[in-house]
């Protein structure tokens, strides 16, 4: 019985370290059709909370995601990860190309996102593409599927 514990303990700790993220914290660029800032951090080995702030048509956005990693192509340190997250955001209708001219709006909705990421390991840097549509239901409700962008993370 002492074996089988073991064995199961050895396997249970080689599984995880193979599973491990290749980072803590990463905070960066996102660019694409709109910009800004993202900050990635893991709250469990295959498991990061991420947020963003980026403009949107002279307004911004606030987003969060929750994202389940897994190792990519069987390569090190290439990861896929897809999850579910919220925004808000804030736009002025005169520089939108759907809203009404004198008008404010403020979006509130859910979000998915679907990337993949690849940690250098040489230089701790970290770079990501990812497509992130969303699904507005308050303010100017509708979905909108063109966020692509490419994310640079210092990682630590």
């Amino acid at each position: 019985m002492k074996k089988i514990l073991l064995v199961l303990i050895t396997v249970i700790c080689v599984i995880t370290a193979v599973n491990a993220q290749d980072y803590k914290t990463g905070i960066g660029l996102r660019g694409g059709f709109f910009n800004g800032l993202t900050v990635k951090h893991f709250v469990k080995s295959n498991a990061a909370i991420e947020g963003l702030l980026f403009s949107r048509w002279k307004g911004f956005e606030i987003t969060g995601l929750y994202e389940f990693h897994a190792p990519a192509f069987q390569v090190d340190r290439f990861k896929w990860y897809f999850g579910p997250g919220a925004h808000i955001g804030f736009y002025n209708g005169d520089n939108t190309t759907w809203g009404e001219e004198g008008k404010t709006y403020t979006n509130l909705g859910i979000d998915g996102i679907l990337g993949l990421e690849y940690s250098i390991s040489q230089i701790p840097i970290n770079i990501g593409l990812d497509w992130k549509p969303e699904f507005n239901i308050i303010g100017y409700s509708g979905f909108w599927y063109d966020a692509v962008a490419l994310s640079i993370r210092f990682i630590f």
